[in-house]
């Protein structure tokens, strides 16, 4: 019995934890390009269903803990891009436009080869960018707010220290504990509680498409589908990389009309179920990804009142929960931004450019950082010459003053290539027909 129950268990806590670690970004970032109050609420319960029926159905089907979730740095692009031109139905057809080009990048692999091939220091410096603003707002919140933030950012702090799965959402309830003593008696008076669904038609424009859909696209391929992959393999299995794609595409795309931006393979919370905390056993801890897919749509059905405490909540609160939340993922992408100094210039542009917020003929700074970046890699690329070949070799000789090298195997956890849709990565598993 207690082996059944370890990886219910492990889906129930991957569940409350993927939720409450960051659906204060999610309400941010909805608000941010034009939502109300309302429209934010349907668009969480959506993309808790959604989430919940395509982890359901991936673990179901293939027997794989394939955790599915909103895509968070997706979030953070909404709150830097801000309201698009045409308001709200222009953002929810971004997320339409969003959604079909992940189910695009399943179906055909030479669409993700090519966003494989984004250069990985830009692709994270424009991460970085992305997130950096909602980063500082715990800074921020200290100085404008010292009695309220203060046990909020202290209280993170111990449970990173010892609990460290727990350290936003403990954060989270020491907030909510602050806005219940400090908000007026009649806060929640007018507010919506129940579960409702407020569906919107979608409008487009082009800039609403290169400036929102296709960052939106790329900051969810990859800082969630790609790390999520990688997660998998590293933990022995192999994961059908297309099929996952398609799957998080179709429920993008069925959640964006009630508001929902993006939905993704897990990365933040995807060891919680694929690991051995799970279950002993790597062929029963799909079942923990299905419970987390069924305990995150429940979650869902309290939208309302989470929708309802940020909106009585002072902004720079909510967004310093959401900025505690993002500090790893800000911490990461700086680091595969600056590791490597041939590419460092270049992303230290992207870095900047992108954290601007600067707004060209009406396209956001993710885009034009990673404009800009992958123009200094191309203009400062210098190539090397080529060696001389002797007459007689057969094979190509090694680069001057190095010998040959084998290939390395890749770190644990990490694939050798970002795998591609169609392409099953790493050892293990297979998946049944």
């Amino acid at each position: 019995m207690a082996g059944r129950a370890q990886p219910v268990l492990a889906g129930v806590v991957t569940a409350l934890v993927g939720f409450a670690s960051s659906f204060t970004v999610v309400l941010a970032g909805l608000r941010a390009v034009g939502a109300s109050d309302a429209q934010a609420a349907s668009g969480l319960l959506a993309l808790c269903v959604a989430c919940g029926l395509a982890a359901a159905w991936l673990g179901w089907r293939h027997r794989i803990p394939m955790s599915v979730a909103w895509s968070t740095p997706g979030a953070a692009l909404l709150v830097a891009t801000g309201p698009p031109a045409g308001g709200w139905p222009v953002a929810v057809g971004a997320f339409l436009v969003s959604g079909a080009l992940v189910v695009a990048a399943g179906l055909f692999p030479p669409l993700g080869r090519a966003v494989a091939a984004i250069p990985k220091p830009v692709a994270g410096a424009m991460l970085a960018g992305v997130l950096l603003p909602l980063c500082t707002a715990p800074v921020r919140a200290l100085v404008e707010l010292p009695r309220v933030a203060g046990p909020v950012v202290v209280g993170w702090l111990l449970l990173h220290r010892f609990a460290r799965r727990w350290a936003v959402p403990g954060a989270l309830l020491v907030a909510v504990v602050a806005i219940a003593l400090t908000a007026p008696p009649t806060g929640l008076s007018g507010a919506t509680l129940t579960p409702s669904v407020t569906l919107t038609t979608p409008a487009w424009n082009a800039s609403a498409l290169v400036g929102l859909a296709l960052p939106l696209f790329l900051v969810t391929m990859a800082a969630q589908n790609v790390p999520g992959m990688a997660v998998l393999v590293g933990y022995g299995y192999r994961p059908p990389f297309g099929a996952a794609l398609r799957a998080t595409g179709l429920a993008s795309l069925l959640a964006a009309p009630a508001g929902g931006h993006a939905v993704n393979l897990a990365a933040i919370t995807a060891a919680l179920a694929a690991g051995p905390d799970a279950h002993p056993d790597p062929e029963r801890r799909w079942v923990a990804s299905v419970t987390a897919g069924v305990g995150l749509a429940l979650l869902g059905l309290g939208a309302g009142v989470a929708t309802a405490l940020v909106a009585v909540a002072p902004p720079i609160l909510i967004e310093a929960v959401a900025g505690l939340a993002l500090l790893g993922a800000l911490a990461t992408a700086l680091a595969a931004a600056v590791t490597d100094p041939a590419t460092r210039e270049a992303a230290v542009v992207t870095f900047v450019v992108t954290a601007s917020g600067v707004t060209l003929i009406g396209v956001g700074g993710a885009f034009w950082g990673l404009v800009a970046g992958c123009l200094m890699l191309l203009l400062f690329h210098r190539r090397s010459p080529a060696p001389p070949t002797a007459p007689d070799q057969s094979a190509e000789p090694a680069s001057p003053g190095q010998p040959a090298q084998p290939a390395q195997p890749a770190a644990p956890g990490q694939p050798a290539q970002p795998p591609t849709p169609g392409q099953p990565a790493g050892p293990a598993r297979s998946t049944p027909a």
